[in-house]
């Protein structure tokens, strides 16, 4: 068995037996570390002058994405070719979708035309699980509607280990405020987060809160054994309270149904993150936000780029992190084929 030898990485891909990865919530603690292992292989691999190496040479990658993405998509396909695999990104406002084009007509259409691993982000909570159905090769979700968005989550974890002394999670405050119902990178982060031992606050108007109360209470009664506390309140001055990490969530307008928040400037005013919020957490305590920000509503531009601020540490992070999860899908594709890993 061979690792990604001349990526000069000790990370055995056959370690990872996951077809898909659509959500964590099927993803055990030892397979976390191993992608956050894997992304410090592939961190040395972007520290280089030339940052490519022939990991994925010949292997097809197709972005498929049905919102719109910067982050998500760039990064995505940036990993892709630095591990020399052969990029496709289709864009279904410029497809057959305009025609009517069925998701499933357009995932077997791809395969047809040779896409091996298919990235994709759809409004649709749960459309990368009926891709995963007709598609023979691999299925990354870029994000799901509400649902799920697990590369965003893993670079989050991966963000917080790298800056936070020690790098261990366990019993480490994290406080996650803002629209956190139509959050797919909050349920993500429940799940990574609380993996990793963290204790966990979700913080936002009660009415961004729905629906997490049932979530909290399966965690305190031991239905998640070995995760760590998770805790949901209105009470931001409570979840920011000796924190070590406070992340903010964009207010994500056009998901809103009427009577929600009774404006932005009344959000702002109650659960904004700005410098006085911001001091109630630890000294040594750091900004994240996933973005895309709306500065001055969620967040004030001061502590966005505030020396708390790791937010563009997350950027440059999810390139790495994108690049661990393609090698490790590869690598689990050949394993089960029996054949020598990439």
């Amino acid at each position: 068995m061979t690792t990604v030898a001349s990526a000069q990485t000790d990370i055995p891909a056959t370690a990872w037996h996951h077809r898909h990865l659509i959500d964590l919530d099927v993803v055990s603690w030892p397979e976390i570390d191993l992608i956050m292992r894997t992304t410090d292989e592939m961190k040395g691999i972007l520290a280089r002058p030339i940052r490519k190496v022939p990991a994925l040479n010949g292997r097809r990658v197709t972005t498929l994405f049905y919102e719109a993405s910067t982050r998500t998509r760039v990064s995505f396909e940036t990993a892709a070719r630095n591990l020399s695999a052969d990029v496709v990104s289709v864009a279904p406002a410029t497809s057959s979708v305009t025609k009517g084009e069925s998701l499933v007509d357009t995932v077997r259409t791809l395969e047809a035309l040779g896409a091996e691993i298919l990235v994709m982000r759809h409004s649709v909570s749960g459309a990368p699980y009926l891709a995963a159905e007709v598609f023979g090769g691999h299925v990354l979700n870029g994000g799901d509607g509400w649902h799920a968005h697990p590369t965003q989550a893993l670079l989050d974890l991966y963000t917080m280990r790298e800056n936070l002394p020690g790098g261990d999670l366990r019993g480490r405050k994290v406080a996650i405020v803002g629209d956190i119902l139509h959050s797919r990178v909050a349920r993500s982060n429940i799940w990574s987060l609380t993996a990793a031992g963290a204790d966990l606050w979700l913080c936002g108007p009660a009415t961004l809160l729905r629906g997490m109360d049932r979530w909290a209470t399966a965690w305190s009664g031991g239905a998640i054994p070995g995760h760590g506390r998770f805790n949901v309140t209105s009470d931001i001055e409570a979840a920011l309270h000796d924190a070590d990490v406070v992340m903010g969530l964009r207010i994500q307008r056009e998901r809103m149904q009427g009577g929600l928040l009774p404006s932005l400037r009344e959000y702002a005013a109650r659960f904004q993150l700005n410098a006085e919020r911001v001091s109630l957490a630890k000294p040594g305590a750091i900004v994240m936000h996933p973005g895309p920000m709306n500065e001055g509503v969620e967040i004030a531009p001061d502590v966005a780029i505030s020396g708390r601020s790791v937010i563009t540490d997350q950027v440059a992070n999810g390139v790495a992190v994108r690049m661990a999860l393609l090698y490790l899908l590869a690598g689990a594709h050949e394993a089960a084929h029996g054949e020598t890993p990439l």
